[in-house]
């Protein structure tokens, strides 16, 4: 460490930009200390695998916001045991904000709501079902509408009758941090539906 440079600073009003330029040059003190063993990317990359050790990492994205960062899902036991940054992703290079950092409590949470409330039409109470009940009850009400709505010709204002095949009784909205592959797949099943009313929140 360079004694005259600290020589010259005032008790107490040693700043940072001095510290470093009486370290040999700073970033050469820096890169010392490094060398000399105490590099905690190798420890950092260990705790990370501990966490995992025994499970699986699935490509995620964040829930929240529109910029659909990427995540890994750390998988263990069929439980979800880790929730990080996914270095990979090109939009967010393994980047997470404070609130996409805490998914994991968000999906590990003895608070979290894992079943819905049902009121029957013309009923006053509400009815507690299972998540399962949930979505074979919109199956089953996609289903009846389409069923309802589906139209194979439509006649012109010209009289003339032309063929469509489809249904409008159902439009579909898109989330926004869906990605390509989920809204190819979504939009091939929405159109083998009927379905002509599709929007995409990301557009919004």
């Amino acid at each position: 460490m360079n004694m005259q440079v600290l020589g010259n600073v005032q008790p107490g009003r040693l700043n940072r930009r001095q510290f470093l330029r009486a370290s040999a040059g700073g970033g050469f003190a820096l890169g010392s200390i490094f060398g000399l063993g105490m590099d905690l990317r190798a420890f950092q990359e260990n705790v990370r695998r501990l966490k995992i050790e025994g499970g699986k990492e699935v490509p995620s994205v964040c829930p929240y916001c529109g910029v659909g960062c990427g995540q890994l899902v750390g998988v263990k036991a069929g439980k979800i045991v880790n929730i990080e940054g996914n270095p990979e992703s090109p939009v967010s290079r393994g980047a997470l904000c404070p609130k996409g950092s805490a998914t994991f409590q968000l999906v590990v949470n003895p608070n979290r709501v894992t079943k819905v409330l049902y009121r029957a039409p013309g009923a006053t109470e509400w009815e507690t079902k299972t998540l399962e009940w949930a979505m074979e009850r919109v199956a089953q009400l996609v289903k009846k509408t389409r069923d309802e709505t589906f139209r194979e010709t439509w006649k012109a204002p010209d009289g003339a009758e032309k063929k469509v095949n489809h249904t409008l009784g159902i439009a579909s909205l898109g989330g926004a941090t869906i990605d390509n592959e989920w809204n190819y797949i979504q939009a091939k099943l929405t159109r083998s539906l009927g379905m002509v009313f599709l929007e995409n929140q990301a557009r919004i």
